[in-house]
């Protein structure tokens, strides 16, 4: 398959996201370009364990907004998995997976169903404000974003964790890995969806 661009253009911001489920190419990382290092940090670990290479460029207007970048850069990002799920078929579309570094735990589940909706839980673990100087809230802006974007069901739990930089990895290794056989195509699921509701037709007068 080509690869998918997505790109959202606003008054704000305009976002583009390529992804390429070629094999991950050695300079995958300096194709991340966001002015937040912390957070082009994340989005390679989505790509490193997801198995697909991932071009972002982001333009902004006169205001640097962290809280936009993440937004918007989740929403297209999103929407370009998405699209991905739109075109391939045979697709799984749902899947769950455990990231780990040192003494952090997360689990992510994924499922495309046409259904937007997002969780985070910590289960009462602390989570730094700030980390590598970026807020703990944007990275959370950020994967909701995603779950906007491709309208689909986003759940995180953070299981352990002490190190905020850690738990972060964490969380979006974890991701990544179910994102990971979220997109995997299977050939025995040909012509299926993700869910028994199957394809959803609307009408609208």
């Amino acid at each position: 398959m080509n690869p998918i661009q997505v790109t959202r253009k606003t008054t704000e911001s305009e976002m583009k996201v390529i992804l390429d489920f070629s094999p991950i190419k050695p300079d995958y990382r300096k194709r991340i370009n966001t002015p937040i290092p912390f957070l082009n940090h994340m989005i390679e670990h989505i790509a490193w364990r997801g198995g697909f290479n991932v071009e972002v460029d982001c333009k902004l207007d006169a205001f640097v907004l962290t809280h936009v970048i993440c937004e918007d850069l989740g929403i297209a990002f999103g929407k370009a998995c998405a699209e991905y799920v739109r075109r391939t078929d045979g697709v799984v579309g749902f899947g769950d997976a455990i990231g780990i570094i040192d003494e952090a735990k997360a689990e992510t589940a994924i499922s495309f169903e046409s259904r937007a909706y997002f969780s985070f839980d910590a289960h009462g673990l602390p989570i730094a404000a700030s980390v590598e100087g970026m807020d703990s809230e944007d990275l959370t802006t950020f994967l909701e974003g995603f779950a906007q974007g491709a309208v689909c069901t986003l759940q995180i739990d953070l299981l352990k964790g002490e190190n905020g930089h850690h738990i972060w990895e964490a969380v979006f290794r974890s991701v990544g890995s179910a994102l990971n056989r979220t997109l995997y195509v299977d050939e025995c699921r040909k012509g299926m969806t993700s869910g028994v509701a199957g394809k959803i037709d609307w009408t609208i007068e």
